[in-house]
């Protein structure tokens, strides 16, 4: 059997020595938490500015990328003002944002991102959204190299 995206994108992140995710995940991020590898924590925040705040500290007090998650464009919205403070301090973080699933994208519901990859900017130095799954793994790992890039 052949690893799925989700196992990818596990190894992945223990390959690049992540070991916390800070997050507020929401329905369409569920299945990323089946099979959750050991030494990879998911610290759970009550709201977005606040789950990118502590990816932007926990980065700096360690030296390496912060992984941050969020849901959607709510979710990635209310992060705006943490993502433009992690931006000033040059800290190399990565932030996943969830979409609604494709199928309820023509009908537009309340969580969709019309320009997904526009919505941060001009805060980040890459933004992208995979057309499909099996594109995650490869944005993911650009994401990281962007994020190691100076200026972080």
């Amino acid at each position: 059997m052949s690893p799925t995206v989700r196992d990818v994108v596990h190894s992945f992140l223990a390959e690049q020595g992540v070991t916390k995710i800070f997050g507020n995940p929401g329905s369409t991020e569920m299945r990323f938490f089946r099979n959750w590898p050991e030494g990879l924590d998911y610290v759970l925040a009550p709201q977005e500015a606040s789950v990118l705040a502590m990816a932007d500290g926990y980065a700096q007090a360690k030296g390496q990328v912060g992984v941050a998650m969020v849901h959607s464009a709510a979710g990635l919205g209310h992060a705006l003002g943490s993502l433009y403070t992690a931006e000033r301090n040059q800290t190399p973080l990565v932030v996943l944002a969830g979409l609604q699933t494709r199928a309820l994208l023509a009908n537009e519901p309340y969580l969709f991102a019309r320009s997904a990859a526009e919505f941060p900017q001009p805060y980040v130095k890459f933004s992208i959204e995979p057309a499909t799954a099996a594109d995650v793994p490869a944005a993911i790992a650009q994401a990281f190299f962007m994020a190691q890039q100076a200026p972080a």
